[in-house]
């Protein structure tokens, strides 16, 4: 028994080993072969199926305006990038070769008129609203109060308007200049801009004359700046047009108007509206230049009086149009020859 025991062993033995493994003719041992799939995959593999984030559905064709929206925020971001650059930059301990690079931030310079208008979009909360206007009101009381006590006690005076850009060769900065001497003779002082030009010409006539020169002097970024025939005392400096539109006014018996640009038109539309709606008393204003006013005066005839009847006919009698300074002195003493001299309102 035992023998036939050690026999059946050993043949079951002799199976197992054949069975486990593919013996070759040679005795070596066979490596079984993966069956080959029958389709071949040759596309090249994407980012996303490299990261397993390859989506189940394919996507829809992008319209037109989700890639024009696409390339405007690529278009933004670089943009953005290159604002921020590199400048190589020296220390001033170290060798002209070693360098070392710092990120030096690019600002934009917007221009004044655009910081001007983006200031008006910039929300602000009450406490900004409330401290920033509460030192605008002082700041245009405080222009006020230095206006009527320097001008309170000025006496008559005539307005003398006209373009700083006027130089002191052209024949109306002459002209400017000989009517101010003869108002100061004629017993008026004289108030101008205070600027060059034309409000140069006016104050240098009255003060060679020994007359009153008044100065109601604007801080603008081009072409103000005092003139030196001002008398000291009264050269008032004004941050608003609209205050020191007021003492123009307010403290002039008359008005001569020499040609002039948009702040001569300003301050002669300003006069005409105040007399026009009865805000101050009728005083004569002058338009010195028939050839340079005549144009202005027949597009209101025709287009603002007889087309759109904008105004009355006897609104048009309101201004003078003369050529020399004795004609504009004229028009001043003949109007005042039966009036008391004071300050309009």
């Amino acid at each position: 028994m035992k023998e036939n025991d050690k026999e059946n062993l050993k043949k079951n033995q002799s199976a197992g080993t054949s069975g486990s493994k593919d013996i070759a003719s040679n005795g070596e041992e066979r490596i079984p072969e993966k069956k080959a799939s029958n389709q071949v995959d040759n596309r090249p593999i994407s980012k996303k199926e490299e990261a397993g984030k390859e989506p189940k559905h394919p996507l829809e064709k992008k319209t037109a305006v989700e890639e024009a929206h696409e390339r405007k925020i690529e278009k933004s971001g670089s943009s953005e990038r290159s604002e921020t650059k590199t400048k190589k930059m020296r220390k001033s301990n170290m060798p002209a070769s070693a360098l070392e690079e710092e990120e030096v931030p690019v600002v934009k310079k917007a221009s004044e008129e655009d910081q001007l208008i983006r200031q008006a979009f910039i929300d602000r909360d009450w406490n900004e609203i409330k401290s920033s206007n509460s030192w605008a009101i002082f700041k245009v009381m405080s222009e006020f109060v230095e206006g009527f006590e320097k001008l309170a006690k000025i006496g008559p005076c005539v307005s003398i308007f006209g373009s700083a850009r006027t130089k002191e060769d052209h024949p109306y900065y002459k002209m400017a200049e000989e009517i101010a001497a003869k108002l100061v003779r004629h017993g008026y002082g004289v108030i101008t801009g205070g600027g060059p030009g034309i409000m140069e010409a006016g104050n240098k006539g009255a003060y060679n004359e020994g007359g009153k020169s008044v100065g109601l002097n604007i801080i603008l970024p081009f072409e103000q700046f005092d003139n030196q025939y001002i008398d000291r005392d009264k050269l008032i400096t004004f941050d608003h047009f609209f205050v020191r539109k007021v003492m123009f006014v307010k403290y002039a018996q008359g008005f001569i108007v020499m040609p002039g640009g948009f702040g001569t038109m300003d301050e002669l539309f300003e006069a005409l509206t105040l007399i026009q709606t009865k805000k101050i008393g009728r005083f004569p204003i002058v338009l010195v230049g028939t050839e340079y006013w005549s144009g202005l005066f027949d597009w209101i005839r025709e287009v603002m009086l007889t087309n759109e009847k904008n105004v009355n006919a006897e609104d048009l009698d309101l201004v003078n149009i003369v050529d020399t300074p004795t004609e504009a002195v004229k028009v001043i003493d003949d109007f005042y020859s039966k009036y008391l001299l004071s300050p309009n309102f």
